[in-house]
């Protein structure tokens, strides 16, 4: 099977050398593919020093035009699994193969890194686990399925939802509403239990004086993209 994995990389010269080592270490048997948001730092430097394989988009999309530049690359190369993946350090590529095997074996659409399954590793902050925990009830209420870390940027998806996510993604806060918008189209999600690290370098697009606002408007996305199927 070919598999993918796409970095969305926006100002994360810090991290990125060191995300792809890991890729490279721990699932040697992945692609990868990074996809340069018009960084104004010197992650693409860093990128071709290396390198590495990247795709520098020419005007900065935003996190979910990004991603979805990575699903539109897999799914024109015929990718059958791609799994999206922090630029930033935060995740640990000693999982890819375990959720891969997973989704084959247990013939599901997505599967999703959690990090409150086990609740080792870095946990976030406290403000931002009761955000979680809301959207984990919320999104429970609209479609009946439990998604412990619907915030999880990583997620790993076969062919079908590849396609999707190709044609159509969410532009802002994607993570909740895409989920949504999988369970409402009838696919198949589960998730495993994975350990994230915190943040070494660059800072989180969510800061406290954006947070009301991303409440709002991921609880209405998630409300619409349920109402849609």
């Amino acid at each position: 099977m070919k598999k993918l994995v796409i970095i969305p990389a926006y100002n994360e010269q810090g991290g990125i050398e060191k995300t792809v080592r890991d890729i490279l270490k721990y699932a040697p048997g992945f692609d990868y593919v990074i996809i340069n948001d018009c960084s104004t730092d010197h992650t693409l430097e860093v990128c071709r020093e290396n390198g590495f394989h990247v795709v520098s988009l020419p005007v900065n999309l935003g996190i979910g035009g990004g991603v979805q530049t990575g699903y539109l690359y897999a799914f024109q190369n015929d990718y059958d699994i791609a799994v999206q993946f922090d630029g930033d350090g935060q995740h640990n590529a000693r999982y890819l193969n375990e959720m891969a095997d997973k989704l084959v074996k247990d013939n599901l659409d997505m599967v999703i890194g959690s990090r409150y399954i086990k609740k080792e590793g870095f946990q976030s902050s406290g403000l931002r686990r009761v955000g979680i925990r809301y959207f984990t009830a919320l999104i429970r209420l609209v479609t009946g399925k439990k998604i412990t870390d619907p915030t999880s940027g990583m997620r790993m998806a076969g062919r079908d939802v590849i396609e999707i996510y190709a044609k159509n993604y969410p532009k802002d806060y994607p993570e909740p509403e895409s989920v949504v918008a999988i369970l409402k189209a009838g696919k198949k999600v589960d998730e495993i239990p994975v350990q994230m690290n915190a943040r070494e370098e660059g800072v989180s697009s969510i800061s406290p004086r954006k947070s009301v606002y991303y409440m709002i408007k991921v609880s209405l996305a998630i409300l619409i993209a349920a109402i849609r199927r």
